[in-house]
């Protein structure tokens, strides 16, 4: 069992890796139907690597953080940038840190730093908007989750499988959502950005970190992989290298 902290809504389950303490720390935000366990070690690996502190957690819902108590709507990533967030960093001492983002983790973190202070932020897959083909992605999941043994398996990581999938399948699908777009708040950004993508991504296309490096106000840095939605788990060295080399140019 991993410890938990009091956020909005409940309280969430994270790992905290020490580091130097005079550099950023980091803190990963997982994917859609992500946990701290699905990462596989990732922060861990960069961590040890660039010397820095890495907390990573599961969002309420997800992993074995606590369920929230009703069902998401098409505002989930805002409020978790602009409401979760903060009171985590507050609970934990992070200070300005340097986000780590995968999929909707990788939306949360532009989002939270489109309006407040962060060192850098590194997304991989991100979503800006709803892109045809994610859609078709999402319900390719849907039918997985229906047909095949893909419930069973989340069950392994996640307390409530119906709750974590149908809180990220049901909301993506929505005819709320199919406006979504955060194009307009990416000019917010000023720290340095650096945007991962594959491109044999179901759930995206190179149209997503291509609006970050067009709107965001700092610099930002662009990796592109023959590779599909887990950079960091289907070309690690790569990913890893390239993550490591950009920590390396932050405070």
């Amino acid at each position: 069992m991993l410890p938990t902290v009091a956020v909005p809504g409940g309280r969430v389950e994270y790992v905290d890796v020490p580091g130097d303490e005079a550099l950023a720390p980091l803190l990963f935000l997982h994917e859609g139907l992500g946990s701290v366990a699905l990462w596989r070690g990732f922060p861990e690996r960069i961590a040890a690597a660039a010397g820095r502190r890495a907390v990573a957690y599961s969002r309420l819902g997800h992993g074995f953080s606590d369920l929230p108590a009703v069902a998401r709507t098409h505002t989930f990533m805002h409020e978790e940038a602009d409401v979760v967030l903060p009171a985590l960093c507050d609970a934990l001492g992070l200070v300005e840190p340097v986000l780590v983002g995968h999929s909707d983790g990788g939306s949360i973190a532009l989002i939270h730093a489109a309006s407040h202070a962060v060192r850098g932020v590194v997304v991989l897959a991100p979503h800006v908007l709803v892109e045809p083909v994610g859609r078709e992605g999402v319900v390719a999941a849907r039918e997985a989750f229906t047909h095949t043994d893909l419930r069973e398996k989340m069950a392994r990581r996640h307390r409530d499988a119906d709750v974590t999938f149908h809180n990220w399948n049901d909301v993506w699908l929505s005819d709320a959502f199919a406006d979504w777009d955060l194009r307009p708040l990416l000019t917010g950004i000023t720290a340095p950005v650096l945007g991962i993508q594959g491109t044999d991504d179901p759930y995206g296309t190179v149209l997503h970190v291509e609006a970050v490096r067009d709107a965001a106000k700092g610099p930002v840095e662009l990796l592109v992989l023959d590779c599909g939605h887990a950079p960091h788990l289907e070309e690690p060295e790569v990913v890893e290298s390239a993550v490591t080399r950009f920590l390396r140019t932050l405070p």
